[in-house]
């Protein structure tokens, strides 16, 4: 899992509440195996039309947002079926973190395993990231996940809470496999202790 220290990226705002893992990757293209490739499938009923084209009408399809690495959205992110998929795809795609005023908890816990960083804000931290965003080209976040801090170049500093467990995990890049690897040690004086394996 590639760690998350601190993103310098540019935003895409997406004016929706509620947006559900059905949405995020809809349910025909979960039979995948890989945890890769699912990127190209991400708001897959929103960003294209019914023949196959992109729909010019979609927040993630305007030209200055390409490549935006950030994703600011409403309350609620990620609410639906439990899917872990809807967070590869949205990794996959290139989006290191999601700003939202609420997430759904499922949602919100997988964001962690994957290397996605999810922040809480208030309505009016994101309002007032939505109306910077509106009026600058090519607008840009700072997140430092070290000092827990959002930024912009034009004065913008909002702190942000997050558990240290959950921080440490996205510092060091540490995905559940790789948390009990760390203790690999400790298991091996056990096992050696009590026979295990021999």
């Amino acid at each position: 899992m590639q760690p998350f220290i601190k993103e310098t990226g540019l935003v895409a705002t997406m004016d929706r509440a509620n947006v559900d893992t059905d949405q995020i990757i809809p349910k025909q293209f979960l039979k995948r195996i890989e945890r890769t490739g699912f990127g190209q499938f991400l708001f897959f009923d929103w960003r294209f039309l019914d023949d196959g084209s992109p729909n010019p009408e979609f927040e993630l399809n305007q030209p200055n947002v390409k490549g935006a690495s950030i994703l600011v959205a409403r309350r609620n992110f990620g609410n639906g079926s439990s899917r872990e998929h809807a967070v590869w795809a949205i990794d996959d795609y290139g989006i290191r973190a999601v700003l939202a005023p609420s997430f759904a908890d499922i949602f919100f816990n997988n964001c962690f395993k994957n290397g996605v960083l999810p922040i809480p804000l208030t309505e009016e931290q994101i309002e007032d990231i939505f109306q910077r965003q509106a009026k600058t080209e090519g607008y840009q976040l700072t997140i430092d996940l070290e000092t827990k801090k959002i930024t912009d170049e034009q004065g913008l500093e909002i702190p942000f809470e997050l558990d240290d467990f959950r921080r440490h995990k996205l510092l060091n890049g540490l995905d559940d496999i790789a948390l009990t690897l760390e203790k690999e040690s400790d298991i091996a004086a056990y096992e050696k202790a009590h026979g295990i394996g021999a």
